[in-house]
């Protein structure tokens, strides 16, 4: 039986104290032996531990947090796919999750049996599939092969089905995992669209994803996981900061020592120059410059102003947009812009090639090196086609040696 609907402003989704524990034992033998004798011989292990929050309708959680941190925990006891050690979960309405797509599939069906087999693990009936399944089919773009077997389909084929069969029907709470990371761009941008499109309807969405741009972009509301215990929950915005500087300072740790990004390397030791031969996908980044740079390494920035050049080249038809990021090196984020965000269109120069050039002028930054990132979003700005990340680096001499990161427009009075 279908749970009922939530109302307008009333919680969808309330996580409370939630908490798994493994059992882990040193043999098998130690395993049977408490489990006869009901002891306590094992180590606990908590993949997560007093998890709390509450969603109303039409909030959308990010999850963020390194590998291991309890994401994919928090995801399945959300979903009711696993059951928690200690505390509670309650949910409104009908909850679709993306978790790991197609893995229900049997392989000897073909795509359209599977269909109706994977419909009635979800709740939709026989009659519904009828209704449903030309639009799946047309989303999946699967064409003839549907009647094909599973087992002859691609790992993107069955998870562009997947995916066409459990976003068919509009949920109350939808799920998602870094499921939406396997597939090519044009299939990437579908699903991103279709979830942003749940959410402005008023879907209630949790989205766990290593992307921070793409939790930028659809969640209100963030929750940072660390070694499965919650570091912090609220609006996004304040809630990255904290995570990012955590993420700094790691990386700081790690790295101090390594000069490579600083060289504009990657981690083979190519050149971003030498990166651009071998970008692919449709949409790529062709090349990111920066005037007036002398010699040096890094090569000093020649000029009182920044000014770095952007090509990219996109399928016909379609207008891309750029972002570029500054950082100093081993250290912290100090500006970014993009031409989305600033309404800027970026210039067509034929042949499916697209050109934008930003400028920082009269640079504010002390002396020190930086490094310059770039990315490449679709129109819309929802999916991230390419990102060069510490693709060019230089340093900068300011006259005078003054403390801090950069010179603020200011005044005395």
């Amino acid at each position: 039986m279908t749970p009922p609907a939530a109302t307008p402003g009333s919680p969808v989704l309330q996580a409370r104290h939630l908490g798994k524990e493994y059992k882990l034992y040193d043999s098998p033998r130690q395993r049977l032996w408490s489990l006869l004798t009901g002891g306590t011989h094992h180590r606990s292990h908590w993949a997560l531990k007093d998890v709390s929050f509450t969603l109303g309708r039409g909030q959308c959680l990010g999850v963020v947090g390194n590998n291991g941190a309890g994401k994919s925990s928090l995801l399945k006891l959300i979903a009711g796919t696993m059951q928690p050690s200690t505390g509670t979960v309650e949910r409104q309405g009908r909850i679709t999750a993306i978790l790991e797509l197609g893995a229900g599939f049997h392989p000897d069906f073909t795509g359209r049996d599977n269909l109706y087999f994977g419909a009635s693990l979800i709740g939709i009936s026989a009659a519904e599939m009828r209704a449903l399944e030309p639009e799946i089919i047309a989303f999946s773009e699967l064409g003839e092969a549907i009647d094909r077997p599973v087992k002859t389909y691609s790992s993107g084929m069955t998870v562009r089905l997947a995916f066409a069969l459990v976003t068919a029907v509009e949920p109350d709470v939808l799920i998602i995992d870094e499921a939406l990371a396997v597939g090519d761009q044009h299939f990437q941008k579908k699903c991103i669209e279709r979830i942003d499109s749940f959410r402005r309807s008023g879907c209630t969405i949790l989205f766990c994803s290593h992307s921070l741009y793409h939790v930028r972009q659809l969640c209100d509301v963030a929750l940072w996981l660390d070694g499965g215990q919650q570091k912090a929950f609220g609006d996004t915005e304040s809630v990255l900061s904290v995570y990012e500087a955590h993420v700094r300072a790691q990386d700081k740790a790690t790295h101090e020592a390594a000069s490579a990004a600083a060289q504009g390397s990657d981690a083979s030791g190519r050149t971003a120059s030498e990166r651009m031969d071998d970008a692919t996908g449709p949409a790529r980044m062709v090349s990111v410059e920066v005037a007036d740079l002398a010699e040096g390494t890094p090569p000093r920035l020649d000029a009182e102003d920044l000014v770095i050049t952007l090509v990219a080249r996109v399928p016909a038809g379609e207008q891309p947009h750029f972002g570029v990021m500054l950082e100093q090196a081993h250290g912290a984020g100090i500006t970014s812009a993009g031409t989305l965000n600033d309404g800027v269109n970026p210039t067509p120069l034929g042949n499916g090639l697209w050109q934008a050039r930003i400028r920082f002028t009269e640079l504010p930054l002390h002396s020190g090196e930086y490094l310059v990132s770039a990315f490449l979003f679709d129109s819309q700005g929802l999916i991230v086609y390419e990102q060069w990340l510490h693709c060019a680096s230089f340093r900068h001499i300011y006259a005078l040696s003054t403390p801090g990161l950069v010179r603020l427009p200011h005044r005395w009075e």
